[in-house]
């Protein structure tokens, strides 16, 4: 993952958490993703239904990292607030065919202390499956 960062570089803590954080998306890992997440949070991709919980959003998860090869996130632009970061940028998807699709996205994190409560993205992936 590349990070352009509008956040300040003596936020050396946060920084890692994030980068930690789309790292464990990147490498499609699961439990790493979820150990982000709050018990009782709440995650929407695109234009599907929120899920609901640690359990349904791991399963959610894991079957949208199943139908790819890979991912790889380039963000653009992070902002920190109190209780909540906001990303944008371009992913990058290799579909099981090995074509790639880029599409860009946007991400806002509300947080309960370290852990996300609201993971919400949006983001187009129909390209990706047509």
């Amino acid at each position: 993952m590349i990070v352009k960062r509008a956040m300040k570089r003596g936020e050396d803590q946060e920084l890692r958490w994030f980068d930690d954080l789309f790292a464990a998306i990147d490498g499609r890992n699961v439990d790493r993703f979820l150990a982000f997440l709050a018990d009782d949070a709440r995650f929407r991709f695109g234009n599907m239904p929120p899920v609901h919980g640690k359990q349904a959003i791991g399963a959610a998860v894991g079957g949208f990292f199943d139908s790819i090869e890979a991912c790889r996130h380039e963000v653009s632009g992070s902002w920190r607030h109190p209780d909540s970061v906001i990303c944008h940028g371009n992913v990058t998807y290799t579909r099981r065919d090995q074509k790639r699709v880029t599409v860009p996205f946007a991400n806002i994190l509300i947080l309960r202390g370290e852990l996300i409560r609201d993971y919400l993205i949006f983001v187009d992936i129909s390209p990706l499956y047509a």
